[in-house]
């Protein structure tokens, strides 16, 4: 067996304590894992390894090898063959390589029985993700967010350490003492319960901002996506505004807001959200929960596809099952296909997807049809009513006003006859005083 203390892998015994899965006091050399199974398509875990590659470099690491295998199922001990195991030591002993790096999640005993053998530390995509959102992540809330994540994923892969903590000596207290695993375990956990109080007191002032938001009758669009995309450009495009961009993966982790006028006159407040990829890690999704709300809530999602990138459909169908996974699923969705202005000799990737817009977010190409198309859309979504409210209801005039946006207003005798745009759950909630 390799001696482990000669390499230098970030991730460590226990994980680390310093927030990051791989070391970059410089940049290691990384062996890529990638494992297809059962009857799965052996091209896609070869694309699946080049985006692999990618969040490497991100992280600040090198690929120096990759090591690929074809199995009806995962071993329970190591993931993969014992045999292929040894061609992965082979080949990292041949580049002198600090970690391996497997495409698929593995359990804290695969990990464990990896790092024994190959002598070097063994991680899954999931800590390559944890870890670029730790590099990432800005605001308060972002930073819990990835903190909460790395801390669930940690926790059952805590290994057992050598020496006790010290406890007090005295009747009835006298004992072996406590491992200190259990007071690494106590510990996190505590931090665990801190982090989801804290986002917890987060989502409240979110409900609170959303409430606003109804009230002033402001219909909100959320930009959803695969990760760089060009969400965050299509933004600044939209909204004149100067959220950073950047073309790297994960540069959006904090959520931006903006507010976008569109033709009719009406406004909409636009939110920039973070991306997805495929294997998104679940703590991630469920750490980040309170910020992914505002893809829920949202009347509209532009969904954002890199026109130009390896497998727009393959990205699509990854972002569709997030969206599923976080309860956006129903929400109204126009396709946006991006970066149009890199398509110069190649087919156009609208195919079946007529309703589709197409646009360049850095040259502006589209942008008008975009706003025209979101515009009819959230439109689609209300409905316009006539009401008469009496005079002594103040109350319900209030609440149509809030509810929605008052086109007319005439004064009879009988009291206000209204003619307003409402949602259709505000419109049924009024129905007492629409007119027929």
């Amino acid at each position: 067996m390799a001696d482990r203390e000669t390499h230098r892998g970030g991730f460590g015994s226990h994980g680390g304590e310093s927030g990051a899965f791989i070391e970059r006091a410089f940049r290691e050399k990384i062996v890529l894992v990638g494992v297809t199974l059962g009857g799965a398509d052996a091209a896609r875990t070869d694309a699946d390894l080049d985006e692999l590659a990618q969040l490497i470099d991100t992280a600040g690491a090198d690929e120096v090898g990759r090591v690929v295998q074809r199995r009806s199922a995962p071993d329970r001990a190591t993931f993969i063959g014992k045999g292929k195991v040894d061609e992965i030591l082979e080949a990292s002993e041949r580049f002198d390589a600090d970690t391996v790096v497997f495409d698929d999640e593995l359990s804290p005993a695969q990990q464990f029985n990896l790092e024994r053998i190959l002598g070097r530390t063994a991680i899954d995509r999931t800590a390559v993700i944890l870890d670029i959102f730790a590099q990432n992540a800005s605001s308060q809330e972002g930073q819990a967010q990835v903190e909460l994540a790395q801390l669930r994923y940690r926790l059952p892969r805590l290994r057992q350490g050598r020496g006790f903590s010290q406890q007090a000596g005295g009747i009835g207290t006298r004992g072996p003492g406590e491992t200190q695993l259990e007071v690494d375990r106590r510990r996190i956990q505590r931090r665990i319960h801190k982090l989801e109080a804290q986002l917890r007191d987060i989502k409240k002032n979110r409900r609170v901002q959303s409430r606003s938001r109804q009230r002033s009758a402001q219909s909100a669009a959320t930009i959803v996506g695969y990760t760089n995309a060009g969400k965050s450009r299509l933004l600044n495009r939209l909204t004149d505004s100067g959220v950073l961009v950047q073309d790297r993966l994960f540069a959006t982790l904090d959520a931006a807001t903006r507010r976008l006028e569109l033709p009719g006159g009406e406004r909409v407040l636009l939110t920039d959200t973070v991306g997805f990829i495929q294997k998104l890690p679940h703590q991630l999704v469920e750490a980040f929960r309170s910020t992914l709300d505002v893809v829920v809530e949202a009347d509209l999602l532009l969904h954002v596809v890199d026109a130009a990138g390896p497998d727009p459909d393959a990205h699509i169908t990854a972002v569709r099952q997030v969206l599923k996974e976080i309860g956006a699923g129903a929400v109204p969705e126009l396709l946006v296909y991006n970066k149009c202005d890199l398509l110069a000799g190649h087919e156009s990737p609208l195919g079946a997807s007529r309703d589709a817009i197409m646009v360049s977010a850095a040259t502006g190409e589209g942008i008008d049809k975009l706003v025209a198309a979101m515009a009819d859309q959230l439109r689609s979504n209300a409905v316009i009513v006539e009401l008469l409210v009496p005079y002594a209801r103040g109350e319900v005039l209030a609440a149509v006003q809030r509810a929605g946006r008052v086109l007319t207003t005439d004064n009879e005798e009988d009291g206000y006859r209204l003619q307003a745009r409402l949602d259709l759950a505000s419109a049924a909630r009024l129905s007492e005083w629409v007119v027929e």
